[in-house]
């Protein structure tokens, strides 16, 4: 008998170290027209396809596994696949560089290996990778159903017209701390104010005592995030649009 329990026991750690290994993050490389990236991965074990992408723009100087890291929980709980590049440059977002035509090629790969809703693609961006997502979610508006992020808002003049690139008015949600030391408040409603005067619906949400630091509240921070996510799908086939990019 005892003999039995040690079998089933073995077994049954087989099976869950085997569940463990199918949801580990995993380093990936793409051939883009930008040239060989890097990524960070994260499929969950029981996706149901067609399946929702969120891809994670990081922060300055840190790199595509810090945030792919703190969306894997819920990103199993809720059976959606994660992809966090890493920027060109790790200190900055830059165009042509990491967009939009690299998070084209990257989405289109994954697309061709995992059974992905092209409808559900989301953006996710925090600090520089937040400055980055909402200017891809101009330039992509009918590529990307949603956007959201934290700690980030337009600051520059030539941020704002990018506005006028956009095709459709693609949701947005924004979570800021009243002290975050880098993007202040009124930057944040000036971002929030000049995409709703052009019909965006905006979503801002402001953190009493919080600070630029996304880690400490990562998992309140995201269920939140992802709730306004889900709720939106295009209305048709995803569309890119291609640009001609002058330096």
């Amino acid at each position: 008998m005892k003999h039995s329990w040690s079998l089933i026991l073995i077994a049954f750690m087989l099976v869950i170290s085997a569940l463990a290994a199918a949801e580990e993050i995993s380093k990936q490389d793409i051939v883009s027209r930008s040239g060989k990236r890097s990524y960070y991965l994260f499929v969950p074990d029981h996706v149901e396809g067609p399946a929702p992408l969120l891809i994670t723009l990081h922060g300055s100087g840190s790199d595509g596994l810090s945030l792919v890291e703190r969306w894997k929980d819920l990103a199993s709980r809720e059976g959606f696949i994660v992809a966090g590049p890493d920027s060109d440059d790790a200190q900055a977002w830059t165009v042509p560089e990491d967009g939009p035509g690299f998070l084209r090629d990257l989405v289109e790969e994954l697309k061709a290996k995992y059974p992905i809703n092209s409808r559900r693609v989301y953006l996710f961006g925090h600090s520089g990778g937040a400055v980055f997502a909402l200017n891809m979610s101009m330039l992509e508006s009918e590529y990307f159903a949603a956007t959201a992020i934290h700690a980030g808002a337009w600051r520059r003049r030539a941020e704002f017209s990018l506005i006028d690139y956009a095709k459709r008015k693609i949701p947005l949600a924004i979570v800021v701390g009243d002290q975050d030391q880098f993007f202040r408040l009124p930057a944040v409603r000036s971002t929030s104010e000049r995409l709703k005067a052009k019909g965006f619906e905006v979503e801002v949400t402001v953190l009493q005592g919080h600070d630029h630091r996304y880690e400490d509240l990562a998992p309140a921070i995201n269920e939140q995030l992802w709730s306004y996510l889900k709720r939106y799908e295009l209305s048709k086939e995803a569309e890119y649009d291609e640009y001609q990019f002058q330096r």
